[in-house]
């Protein structure tokens, strides 16, 4: 006997804020505990914090502050413990950093209705993420990113994840945070490459989608370089709102299709973070994606010299060292293992965004091998004529 199947659907809303602010902890700022009041107004609630140890240094006192303010507000806000991990790329390379936070939410009974707080680099932002949302199948997730590029594009997000197998984000959930909190004081205290690296991520999405951010980004590209707060916060809410709508709109917020619009120039950049075993910072790494994919369109016929020139000097003025680093047969051979790998990771037909104008993208199902070497060749003489 055969019996009809039985079939069902149904559609789940996620919502989720991002706030700004400066000054998080201080004891007159009422943000946070605002944040959490309005998940469970009248009751107190554990936290569970996880910090980046590279904000520890430039911030010595953070957990202090943490602490008293969450003593300050004891009737709502319960402070467990706080759980130091070792920042940057690294984070997501040890599986041992997730089996630490999943431990200390069994440990300090964090269930669904507490939160995990995770404050650091976009890195740090995804490992935790993922040990958060697989504990008891989900814990709340509020993110505080540190870094520019945290908090404009990496934090911004529904996704998480780790990597394995030599290979960026291979093991993740899609998991919305309840909240993004950016505080532009830990914008401060970065070096000088992680000021500027995240700003890959505006010049990216402008491309894709707003020529008028990019003259935006073009007009500001001194100021950028030269740490102007104003100019900086600017291009962080536009990128971060411009993320967000893609999200939201973009049709396909857990990328179940083939087009990933958001990850242009990411391909390589991917593969360039794990061929330089992460030396490379991530944004460091999608500006020389992005500058590869601008020639290769050049190359093709989708963009002419004249908007390629405009673009690379923009990124130049900013601070970028566009070069691909690569030399021999061997290691681009390597290199171009990344269009596969990229393939792979969101399965499907090869779909590689390039742009045929700015703020214009364009998908594209196939690349010219040859054509891409020669990208390479052409944008490290560039480089080499740039720095002459």
């Amino acid at each position: 006997m055969q019996l009809k199947p039985i079939e069902q659907s149904f559609a789940v809303n996620f919502k989720y804020s991002l706030h700004f602010t400066s000054g998080l902890f201080e004891s007159n700022n009422k943000l946070f505990k605002e944040v959490i009041e309005s998940y469970k107004p009248n009751e107190q609630v554990k936290l569970l914090f996880v910090a980046d140890n590279g904000v520890l240094k430039k911030h010595p006192k953070l957990v202090e502050r943490i602490r008293n303010y969450c003593l300050l507000h004891s009737s709502q806000l319960l402070f467990t413990e706080c759980l130091v991990i070792e920042g940057g790329e690294i984070s997501k390379n040890n599986y041992n950093n997730v089996d630490r936070i999943i431990g200390a939410i069994n440990n300090n009974g964090i269930c669904r209705h507490s939160f995990v707080i995770v404050i650091g680099g976009g890195a740090v932002i995804d490992m935790a993420g993922y040990a958060a949302s697989v504990a008891h199948r989900g814990v709340k997730l509020i993110r505080i990113p540190t870094t520019v590029l945290s908090q404009n594009d990496a934090a911004i997000g529904v996704k998480n994840g780790i990597n394995a197998y030599n290979k960026k984000n291979f093991i993740g959930t899609f998991a919305p945070p309840y909240a993004i909190i950016n505080d532009s004081d830990f914008l401060t205290s970065l070096e000088q490459r992680d000021w500027i690296a995240g700003v890959a991520e505006a010049i990216k999405v402008a491309l894709i989608k707003d020529e008028f951010f990019f003259k935006t980004i073009k007009e500001n590209a001194i100021k950028l370089k030269e740490r102007d707060m104003g100019a900086m916060l600017k291009i962080i809410y536009r990128c971060a709102e411009m993320h967000m709508e893609h999200i939201a709109k973009g049709g396909d917020p857990f990328e179940s299709g083939s087009s990933r619009p958001l990850d242009f120039g990411h391909w390589s950049a991917h593969k360039l973070e794990q061929m330089s075993n992460y030396s490379l910072r991530h944004g460091e790494a999608v500006a020389k994606g992005i500058a590869l994919d601008l020639v290769y369109s050049k190359l093709i016929g989708f963009i002419s010299a004249e908007i390629l020139d405009e673009i690379l000097k923009v990124m130049v003025d900013i601070g970028f060292d566009l070069s691909i680093p690569v030399s021999g047969d061997e290691e681009m051979q390597e290199l171009l293992k990344g269009i596969q790998e990229f393939r792979e990771h969101l399965g499907g037909e090869l779909t590689i965004t390039l742009i045929n104008g700015i703020g214009q993208k364009v998908d594209v199902h196939k690349i010219d091998i040859e054509l891409m070497k020669n990208a390479v060749n052409f944008l490290n003489n560039k480089c080499k004529i740039n720095m002459a």
